[in-house]
């Protein structure tokens, strides 16, 4: 239908961090996740994201979409169980399911976006984005497996200082919070919502997963300019 704005498949979405920000991109957002999320801002399918995309290939239904949007866990890979939670001796067993995301993403066919945090997640880092790029009072770097279509990496800007809390033993002070765990000079909600730019939500475990929506804002609009739509 002509001025039908295009359709994005939010899978693994959590509260929709990725999805407000392709909304702001021009499209419509479905998402799926295995958790109740009430807060998500769209319609939404409760179950594993994995099925249901098998299901939409299956019957076709894949077909209404776009682009599709995956932030599958990693925890084996992520920075924080690499890096200091390694080293400490904490975590357990952590599920990885970047490779059955690709795999499935392959068979739909259309342009994806896999997104990763820093570590040693096994994806291509197409593009990688940061909070800095976008004014934003986070860092969070995150990285980006662009399938099908892609995208100039856009320069990152140097940091202009620390990220508040304690690290080390050390406090240090700074224009960026941390949008993760309890205590240390964290971010409190109220801060991780500002920073983040995200209102919906204010459960602290669905605003330390998610990804700022000016991320997928650059990115939804990116890809409607690669592919020279109208963006309305």
């Amino acid at each position: 239908m002509a001025g039908a704005r295009p359709r994005v498949l939010d899978l693994f979405s959590c509260s929709g961090g990725a999805g407000k920000g392709y909304e702001w991109a021009g499209f419509e957002v479905d998402g799926c996740d295995i958790a109740d999320r009430p807060r998500y801002p769209f319609p939404y399918h409760r179950g594993d994201a994995l099925e249901y995309l098998a299901h939409l290939i299956a019957t076709g239904e894949i077909e209404r979409y776009a682009l599709v949007h995956a932030s599958p866990p990693c925890q084996a890979g992520c920075g924080l169980t690499v890096g200091t939670n390694r080293s400490q001796g904490w975590g357990g067993t952590h599920e990885d399911l970047v490779a059955p995301t690709r795999e499935l993403l392959d068979r739909s066919g259309l342009p994806y976006v896999m997104e990763q945090p820093n570590g040693r997640a096994k994806i291509r880092k197409d593009l990688s984005l940061c909070g800095e790029m976008f004014g934003l009072g986070v860092l969070r770097h995150r990285n980006f497996e662009l399938g099908r279509w892609g995208v100039m990496q856009p320069a990152h800007p140097r940091h202009r200082g620390y990220v508040r809390g304690w690290r080390h033993g050390v406090y240090r002070d700074g224009p960026y919070v941390a949008a993760y765990g309890d205590g240390g000079g964290k971010a409190t909600v109220p801060e991780m919502q500002h920073a983040m730019g995200i209102t919906w939500t204010d459960v602290h475990e669905e605003l330390t997963e998610a990804i700022p929506p000016a991320y997928t804002k650059w990115i939804g609009t990116a890809y409607r300019t690669a592919r020279q739509e109208v963006i309305v």
